[in-house]
């Protein structure tokens, strides 16, 4: 028996922890790319040779009209690095700063100040272009484009619906239940009316929604409907960048929204996605540290990634320090009135509210494996989310994973547990 030592990302700090060497069939980690250098070059490169249609010189002429989508502050995208040489590249073809506006795809989240929009975009083009936010609830803003096959009414930001192109930037990751972000998603939900963010988010409580999956997911499947209404006799254009973990460029992939979506993703899958030989009895995980395991809300994210790495009925310990307590006071109060994943389903379907569904999100992993949380979290906050146990160290949860694993458990690490999306290969 020789036990091995680790020291895993524990908010603020570390934690450290031994375990039996010979029990561990993977420690799952990003593959490592080396960054890009040149960024100016690297954006040209992909305007100029596009996946799935032209190059941006044959689509933008002279005297055209284009709307800019950009990223929220929840998503890490260095706008202020592209958005500039896409100015710059559009005002040699042709487009003057006057005929170019930007709308950020909030979604349903809150509206950006000026400051922000500012910060995202950089001064140079925040100085030049107009900046709108995409709010939801502003009903006279958004245009009608029908109603997908699900369901879904499709109101669309009228700020992209008056131009000859619409642009679509931003960053991919894995989502929890949309299968990837980037893409589709930057007008659906991104610039779509609360209604139809609020309709189209009520499939993920289908099972088939899920990280990294696109094929038969009813979430993306839904938004690509609805966002297809909308491109009919219009010209997209997508510009979609993928970072590492310090948010440096990797690779940028740009032309069809649908088809280099398509090739970004599995590029994702390469840096993100990590291959283990079957599913592991125990799951050792750390979000990664401050700010991803500042509360509950943010820690979710760990929970969905650790879910693919262990079987049914597994265990899975957490290491999140939770400083801020859950994140969100809808979270708490929906726990505290339903006491299991079935319940929050149940009442989700009944009446979707968007912010209550991160309580489904927390339950879900839940109701496959066990999940023990090495936190700060108050006691009690913890047992009314339905997790196994609440304790300080990584030793006191081996001790009480013994009780479901027994005392020789097949072992999978994840250091990098917000990042790193496990698959059985």
């Amino acid at each position: 028996m020789a036990l091995k030592q680790f020291d895993f990302a524990y908010g603020r700090g570390r934690k450290q922890f031994a375990v039996e060497d010979s029990l561990i069939i993977k420690e799952v980690r990003t593959e490592q790319f080396e960054p890009m250098t040149d960024i100016k070059q690297g954006i040209l490169d992909a305007i100029y040779n596009p996946i799935g249609c032209a190059p941006i010189n044959e689509i933008i002429k002279p005297g055209d009209t284009v709307a800019f989508i950009c990223n929220d502050p929840t998503r890490v995208a260095n706008s202020f690095d592209f958005m500039p040489v896409l100015v710059d590249e559009f005002n040699k073809l042709g487009v003057k700063d006057e005929d170019m506006h930007i709308l950020f795809s909030l979604g349903t989240h809150r509206d950006m100040t000026h400051e922000e929009m500012v910060e995202a975009v950089g001064e140079n083009v925040a100085s030049r272009l107009q900046m709108f936010n995409s709010t939801c609830h502003i009903a006279e803003d958004f245009e009608y484009f029908g109603t997908t096959s699900r369901g879904t009414p499709v109101h669309i930001h009228k700020k992209l619906c008056n131009v000859d192109h619409v642009i679509l930037t931003g960053t991919i990751v894995h989502h929890y239940f949309s299968g990837y972000g980037g893409g589709r998603k930057a007008i659906l939900p991104g610039c779509a009316a609360m209604e139809t963010v609020r309709v189209n988010h009520s499939f993920m409580l289908d099972e088939n929604a899920g990280l990294g999956r696109t094929d038969g997911n009813p979430v993306y499947e839904d938004q690509m409907e609805g966002v297809a209404l909308f491109a009919k006799g219009r010209s997209l254009f997508l510009f979609n960048a993928i970072l590492n973990a310090q948010h440096e460029f990797l690779r940028m992939f740009a032309g069809d929204y649908i088809a280099a979506h398509k090739e970004a993703c599995k590029f994702v899958d390469r840096v993100y996605g990590c291959a283990i030989p079957k599913e592991a009895d125990l799951v050792i995980a750390s979000c990664g540290g401050f700010p991803k395991d500042i509360n509950v809300y943010q820690m979710q994210k760990t929970m969905d990634n650790a879910c693919c790495a262990v079987r049914k009925d597994g265990v899975v310990i957490l290491l999140a320090d939770c400083e801020e307590g859950s994140g969100s006071k809808l979270l708490e109060e929906t726990f505290r009135r339903l006491s299991t994943p079935e319940a929050i389903k149940a009442e989700l379907e009944q009446n979707f509210r968007i912010g209550a569904n991160k309580a489904y999100a927390v339950a879900r992993p839940i109701s496959r494996a066990r999940f023990i949380l090495v936190t700060s979290l108050d006691r009690q906050m913890a047992k009314e989310m339905l997790f196994t146990a609440a304790v300080d160290t990584v030793e006191e949860a081996l001790e009480i994973a013994k009780q479901y694993v027994g005392e020789t458990p097949s072992i999978v690490l994840m250091p990098e547990g917000s990042l790193t999306v496990p698959r059985v290969e």
